[in-house]
């Protein structure tokens, strides 16, 4: 059973109206994402993987270094694909419901919330993801290096931001703090992050 490239919630071109242009899914979706799909089925070909779901192998794979290779391209298909879903042509504002209440408990505030997740997205040195994700009932922020996630910390994921570099080029060049304000404040999918919540 071969992986798959999930399909984009949206048209290349929705996000344009925040900054986000077609380009950069058509190199981000179409070349990196792919990439990894096609590098991730040739690597669990003929392996006891190869029929595991994409969660099982990331799982099984994260702390074995003889698999290190399936590990980076299997996170980075499931890391994508949640990043897709973690933006919105209509996102940005503020969370309701339970989540609202959920964030307000962890951090004090919303305001807190996107203080400590924008710190965490700017200072996550090189490649890799900034993450809302529910740890045993709390909310948390963390940030994780390359391609590593929070499945391979037993932690729930609720929404993430991509902060490699090939995320934001071609739209904000190096300037990975316009970036994150502008996922803040036009583009997260409180929506998404609230069924992954009540998930």
């Amino acid at each position: 059973m071969a992986f798959e490239q999930s399909p984009l919630p949206y048209d290349f071109n929705a996000l344009e109206p925040h900054g986000m242009k077609a380009e950069t899914f058509e190199y981000h979706y179409g070349k990196h994402h792919k990439a990894y799909v096609d590098n991730l089925n040739k690597l669990v070909a003929d392996t006891e993987l190869a029929d595991k779901t994409l969660e099982e192998v990331i799982t099984a794979s994260f702390k074995d270094s003889s698999k290190a290779g399936i590990f980076n391209n299997a996170a980075q298909v499931w890391n994508h694909t949640f990043f897709w879903d973690s933006l919105s042509p209509s996102g940005g504002g503020a969370p309701t419901g339970e989540l609202a209440a959920k964030i307000d408990s962890a951090f004090g505030s919303f305001d807190k919330f996107k203080e400590e997740f924008t710190t965490a997205a700017t200072t996550q040195f090189g490649s890799g993801w900034a993450w809302l994700v529910d740890d045993g009932g709390t909310l948390k922020v963390t940030k994780t290096p390359n391609a590593e996630n929070p499945l391979a910390h037993g932690q729930k994921a609720l929404l993430t931001l991509d902060v490699w570099e090939h995320a934001y080029y071609i739209d904000f060049r190096n300037a990975r703090p316009a970036f994150i304000k502008n996922y803040l404040e036009n583009l997260v999918n409180w929506d998404f992050a609230a069924k992954n919540l009540a998930a």
